[in-house]
């Protein structure tokens, strides 16, 4: 679906980073390659494309401004955002998923939805939504944000640098780092509809 190398390498620095900002916490930024893109990125970083201090900067600052503008606009919108219809761009599966993940986890979800594909971009909004804190939501988004996008831009980095001819693994790599990531979201969907079968 994405030509991850070629998206990179056109959009640079300035790409990334509206990249990640819309997947973090603009509700239209869901389909968004994240954990896929800034691994590939990581990795082009290894191979002297990037630079991987400014690429690791820009991505945490995408990240932690994104989830901020999901969550005020969650504050904003309230309750509204989930009497929305579906759309191209909106689904009100992912918000309720998102919600049913806030409730269960509380503010350890803005780290873990970090690395759940969907949820990611409504956590954010949802926690506007339930009007947490924003002292507490602004601590779990810096640590969430830089576990998130410096941690796995890291990975593709230090991968891209340890295994020779790295380049012919890369596309079963992302393949297997998107399954890794839809891992609980599956997982998730599947708990639910084993707790309604026994209801």
């Amino acid at each position: 679906m994405f030509d991850l190398l070629w998206i990179i390498k056109t959009a640079g620095y300035l790409g990334l980073f509206g990249i990640v900002f819309a997947e973090s916490g603009l509700f239209f930024g869901f389909f968004l390659p994240g954990d896929s893109l800034i691994f590939t990125a990581g990795f082009l970083a290894s191979q002297g494309f990037l630079n991987i201090y400014f690429l690791c900067a820009i991505l945490f600052v995408g990240a932690v401004l994104g989830d901020n503008v999901g969550y005020w606009f969650g504050k904003k919108t309230g309750p509204l955002i989930f009497k929305k219809e579906d759309s191209r761009f909106f689904k009100k599966a992912y918000v309720a998923e998102a919600h049913t993940f806030f409730e269960k986890h509380g503010g350890k979800s803005l780290i873990l939805a970090r690395f759940v594909p969907f949820v990611r971009t409504f956590t954010p909004i949802v926690a506007g939504v339930a009007r947490m804190n924003y002292s507490i939501f602004f601590i779990y988004n810096i640590v969430g944000g830089f576990l998130w996008s410096v941690g796995i831009t890291l990975l593709g980095y230090f991968l891209g640098q340890i295994i020779p001819d790295v380049d012919k693994y890369l596309l079963p790599i992302i393949i297997f780092i998107i399954v890794i990531s839809l891992l609980p979201g599956l997982f998730q969907i599947w708990q639910s509809r084993k707790n309604k079968i026994k209801k």
